[in-house]
């Protein structure tokens, strides 16, 4: 019998989220291969923190530094975000590891930072905001 936390269901709702996650993301990987962000009136989401202050957010050039990774061009990538390309990239790729291994083992895994981790994470975004606006 497969109950909701059973090992079969963990595993099954595992494959499930991850190929939704992938279809979704190749979808948008195709779209955004096809639209250069860096040349000007191209359909792609504005950054709403940057259309209400001006200011940059620490995320801001995710959209170019993917376009760039998927077209080979690191050092341009690099430029466009480097906090999120150095450190947001490597981070997100092995929790999203640490999610597959688990789930397909039948277990569940929530990521949890606690107070320290959550400092961390806001402290560096805050730092990595302020360099970009203040450095132009």
């Amino acid at each position: 019998m497969n109950t909701p936390s059973s090992p079969t269901a963990v595993r099954n709702a595992t494959l499930r989220r991850a190929a939704v996650t992938v279809g979704v993301g190749a979808l948008g990987a195709v779209y955004l291969w096809h639209t250069n962000p860096h040349e000007p009136g191209q359909l792609l989401l504005p950054c709403p923190f940057r259309w209400a202050t001006g200011l940059l957010c620490p995320a801001c050039g995710g959209t170019r530094m993917a376009y760039d990774l998927m077209h080979g061009d690191l050092v341009t990538a690099f430029h466009d975000n480097a906090v999120l390309l150095a450190l947001g990239v490597p981070a997100v790729a092995y929790m999203t590891g640490r999610w597959l291994y688990a789930g397909l083992r039948g277990h569940r895994f929530r990521a949890r930072l606690g107070a320290r981790g959550n400092a961390v994470v806001l402290g560096v975004a805050a730092v990595w905001m302020l360099v970009r606006n203040l450095t132009g």
